[in-house]
């Protein structure tokens, strides 16, 4: 067996590799970001490159923080022992990446929206013996799916379907609601040593009496809905291209309206629920955003190419949107100079912004983890005994309607 040891060197905290096999001990040196790897005889090893984020010190303090590096979604030691090798790495930049460098020959990519390795059609390409492709957490659209669906006879392309949705309804409620009541600059005039109620309260709304809809009524959307029932909301409205069972309709308390601009004219809050696909990438911009009412907010946490983050921004400035939240971004890690960094409405608040944590709860990375160990153990037992709804694309069609229901091409 072959196993490594992480030893320190004296460089700024970097890292040498280094496995023990027989009496060899065999070392590398890691590129920027960090690398670990094993590999153990066995009947049949299996190649898995994971890409994940790093988690530092917080990782070593709190080994619940599943989805990072360090912590390896809890699967090094299971994997170890049915003899296969991990990759596990969150340099995924460039082509002189580790996620470059080690895509070729791995049979298994795991993924993470959270810090997202973007499988391109030019990758695939280069993944001679990929077969299958698992999100750790909810949205696979870092993957071009087209391409998936071509490649290798059709690579399986899973994620943890509902491992995280509550999760994030909560926190679009929480941002709704911090918005609405412009809480974020209240608490910033108290950070700043000052007390100044009417600076604050000029532009606090409550909840009750707005209108309220949702783009995409899936398990995400439907649990924002059914959050908001108490609220006494004047209004819960939500577009999608299937509607929901009028009993259920009837349950939260919504009404489906056919047009999305139709819908986005009469909402005080706007909340997207729905994926990134050829049909949504660049939905809200300019000319969507001035059909909204003046002064109306945004929530999004589905995915930051949903917007055009210039138009976003603009709109703050302008006041025609009174504020923007969400914890998604594009490109993801978010520049230093993304402009939803700083966009406020004139009035110095109106921004919500957050890094990608909406999912990542930990009990919800409890969940991804526990649902990717799922179908790894699906597919290295050999049985393909997959969840269904875990199922993206599959023997080289979709398996789902979710991704702008596309056909095989």
């Amino acid at each position: 067996m072959l196993r490594t040891a992480a030893v320190r060197t004296g460089f700024s905290g970097s890292s040498t590799l280094c496995a023990k096999a027989g009496s060899r001990l065999l070392c590398q040196k890691p590129g920027p970001s960090s690398i670990r790897s094993f590999s153990a005889s066995a009947n049949r090893n299996v190649k898995i490159l994971s890409v994940l984020y790093d988690g530092g010190e917080h990782a070593k303090q709190q080994p619940r923080l599943l989805g990072t590096t360090e912590n390896e979604l809890g699967l090094r030691k299971w994997l170890e022992d049915q003899g296969h090798t991990l990759i596990t790495t969150s340099d995924k930049e460039g082509p002189n990446s580790v996620f470059e460098r080690e895509l070729p020959d791995a049979e298994i990519l795991i993924t993470t929206p959270f810090h997202p390795a973007y499988l391109n059609a030019d990758r695939l390409k280069k993944a001679k013996n990929l077969k299958l492709a698992v999100t750790a957490g909810v949205g696979s659209d870092h993957i071009d799916l087209n391409a998936a669906n071509k490649t290798n006879g059709g690579i399986t392309v899973a994620e943890v379907t509902g491992s995280n949705v509550v999760s994030v309804a909560e926190h679009v409620v929480m941002t709704m609601l911090g918005l609405v009541r412009n809480w974020i600059p209240a608490h910033e005039q108290i950070e700043r040593g000052e007390w100044n109620v009417a600076q604050v309260a000029r532009n606090e709304y409550d909840l009750e009496d707005k209108v309220v809809g949702t783009v995409g009524i899936g398990r995400i959307g439907q649990r924002v809905l059914r959050r908001l029932k108490p609220f006494d909301c004047k209004e819960l409205l939500y577009y999608d291209y299937q509607p929901l069972n009028p009993d259920v309709e009837a349950e939260i308390g919504c009404r489906r309206v056919e047009s999305l601009e139709d819908m986005v004219a009469q909402c005080d809050v706007v909340t997207i629920n729905c994926p990134l696909h050829e049909k949504t990438f660049g939905l809200f911009n300019k000319e969507l955003i001035s059909k909204m009412k003046k002064g109306s907010w945004i929530v999004n946490t589905a995915r930051g190419a949903i917007v055009v983050a210039d138009d976003i921004a603009a709109a703050l400035k302008s006041g025609h949107l009174n504020g923007y939240g969400g914890d998604v971004w594009f490109p993801q890690p978010a520049p230093r100079d993304h402009p939803l960094r700083y966009a406020k409405n004139p009035l110095g608040g109106g921004n919500g912004m957050v890094p990608h944590m909406s999912g990542s709860s930990l009990d919800a990375q409890k969940r991804y983890a526990d649902g990717v160990k799922r179908i790894l153990q699906s597919y290295l037992s050999g049985t393909h005994d997959y969840e269904p709804a875990d199922l993206i694309v599959y023997q080289g069609d979709y398996a789902t309607r979710s991704y702008g229901q596309r056909k095989k091409n």
